[in-house]
């Protein structure tokens, strides 16, 4: 038998687990997200009550910093899916 039946029969055989870890993924990278947003939020916070003439400045990166976040969560999320159904 020649390696790429080999290589071939094994990844078919691996199936469920790449799966499995492809939703274990897509959950992880949800909750790295909610972590993530969840300091960027306290440290707007702790940082408006420190200085509260710098609301504007410290809310517009709050929000630059949560939408990064949020972009790097759906790629992520998006890689899992393709595991998922490719």
């Amino acid at each position: 038998m020649d390696l790429l039946a080999i290589l071939l029969q094994t990844v078919a055989d691996l199936g469920p687990y790449a799966k499995m870890g492809a939703g274990i993924g897509a959950g992880i990278a949800a909750i790295g997200a909610g972590i993530g947003i969840g300091q960027i939020g306290r440290g707007a916070v702790e940082a408006i009550a420190r200085q509260p003439e710098a609301v504007g400045d410290i809310r517009s990166n709050m929000i630059i910093s949560a939408a990064l976040i949020e972009g790097v969560a759906f790629f992520a999320i998006v890689v899992c899916l393709l595991v998922v159904f490719l």
